[in-house]
């Protein structure tokens, strides 16, 4: 009976967890345009997006997510446009961003990801995650197809490995992963280098771009700007002062996360559940110093 029980429940957890089949008349509805031969795609009840950009040569994809993703997205390519997709883009190594790619290999495209993003999928394997077919170097590289510009900016330490913003220079459009999550606190349970996560932001700021896709987004627009960078760096800075604030005031570190508020950002989603959680991190960032930390990394476009 205990069996029966386990694999009842586990039925249900896979039909919660896993991912709709994404028939052709679905991935339509998932394809928001962004500007000429600029679309993002992705399911909002699942949270992920994508972008891609189809050229008078073909198409350039980015972000897999995973194998049902990536079939869906192909679906709405093809939707669009008849031409093949030539390059398949990472942003970075986690897994559920990065798995997906054989769907895109399978079509005859190029798979590309920065070397530190390599380096750990290789070392870190799983059944919907292949390898990519190019590892970049350094803090720049330009994809040039059928007329269109992509520029692929390591970013450095901040979140995951091989953390790469793509940006659009004629379009002035970006595609940005993780890092930025409009309308919504901070996961900040994740691997997030506080310090390098401002840095970060602050060099997004200063790129040429004014629409973005997000990976994420709880903003009721599809189609983000450049002041949710900075709305972004606000809210770490702002928690960062409240904190400093309490302290001063005689708060104690235990009583910290039921005592600290932020009306500023109680609109935002999961402010309730999350916030505490953004005091801890941010406590244990401030009391310990920067981590996740690593030697020989690309800060300010040198390697150090």
């Amino acid at each position: 009976m205990k069996m029966l029980r386990t694999k009842g429940l586990l039925a249900v957890l896979v039909t919660i967890l896993a991912p709709p089949m994404m028939n052709a008349a679905a991935a339509e509805e998932h394809v928001w345009k962004v500007a000429d031969g600029v679309y993002r795609y992705g399911n909002p009840n699942y949270g992920y997006f994508s972008m891609f950009v189809v050229t008078d040569e073909g198409v350039i994809a980015i972000d897999p997510m995973n194998t049902e993703h990536s079939k869906g997205m192909l679906k709405a390519i093809e939707n669009v446009t008849n031409r093949p997709v030539r390059y398949l883009l990472h942003s970075h190594n986690h897994w559920d961003h990065s798995k997906g790619g054989q769907v895109f290999r399978d079509q005859g495209a190029k798979i590309i990801a920065h070397e530190e993003a390599v380096e750990w999928m290789k070392d870190n394997p799983h059944p919907e995650l292949v390898l990519p077919d190019e590892a970049w170097t350094g803090v720049r590289k330009d994809i040039v197809l059928g007329g269109k510009v992509i520029e692929l900016h390591s970013l450095g330490m901040n979140h995951g490995l091989g953390m790469t913003a793509f940006l659009l220079p004629k379009e002035h459009i970006a595609y940005i992963a993780d890092i930025v999550t409009p309308n919504r606190m901070l996961f900040s349970i994740a691997d997030f280098n506080i310090k390098e996560w401002i840095r970060t932001l602050a060099e997004l700021e200063r790129m040429n771009f004014q629409e973005a896709v997000y990976s994420h987004t709880h903003a009721k627009e599809p189609i983000g700007t450049k002041r949710d960078v900075t709305q972004t760096r606000e809210l770490i800075e702002d928690l960062q002062a409240a904190i400093i604030a309490e302290f001063k005031k005689g708060t104690s570190f235990y009583e910290m996360s039921s005592t600290l508020k932020l009306p500023k950002y109680e609109h935002w989603d999961f402010y309730d559940e999350w916030l505490p959680i953004n005091v801890w991190k941010m406590m244990f960032h401030m009391e310990m110093g920067p981590f996740p930390w690593r030697p020989n990394y690309m800060h300010d476009g040198i390697k150090q």
